[in-house]
């Protein structure tokens, strides 16, 4: 069954961390590139990074140097380390898979989405 299946999320204190699990499900990580978005209350969806396989993975301005995103394609894993996490980074956030980093319209599967709350 294809499947892409996020956790992780939680709440957290302004400055804090936390790492989202990406686990995906019914096809090999080898050959897409997998992005993660957010989705803050009365705002668009937002990219926030993408990486595929044999290039560097690419950060939004908003988050650049705070995310980092890996993935373990043996066990079809994608995390998104989240550091310096600030109230405006509260979103449900969600993995996508697409054949490359593109527009949101290429991304043809997508998890369910975790919620990431940062408030004291």
């Amino acid at each position: 069954q294809l499947q892409l299946v996020e956790s992780g999320g939680g709440l957290v204190q302004p400055g804090g961390s936390l790492r989202l699990s990406c686990a995906a499900s019914g096809f090999a990580l080898d050959d897409y590139a997998i992005g993660w978005f957010r989705k803050a209350p009365g705002k668009d969806r937002e990219g926030v990074s993408c990486w595929m396989n044999n290039a560097s993975p690419g950060y939004a301005d908003s988050v650049k140097g705070r995310f980092a995103t890996s993935r373990d394609n043996r066990k079809n894993l994608v995390y998104l380390q989240m550091n310096s996490l600030q109230p405006e980074d509260t979103a449900i956030y969600y993995c996508a898979r697409a054949r490359y980093c593109s527009g949101i319209s290429e991304y043809d599967l997508w998890g369910q989405g975790t919620q990431v709350t940062v408030s004291s």
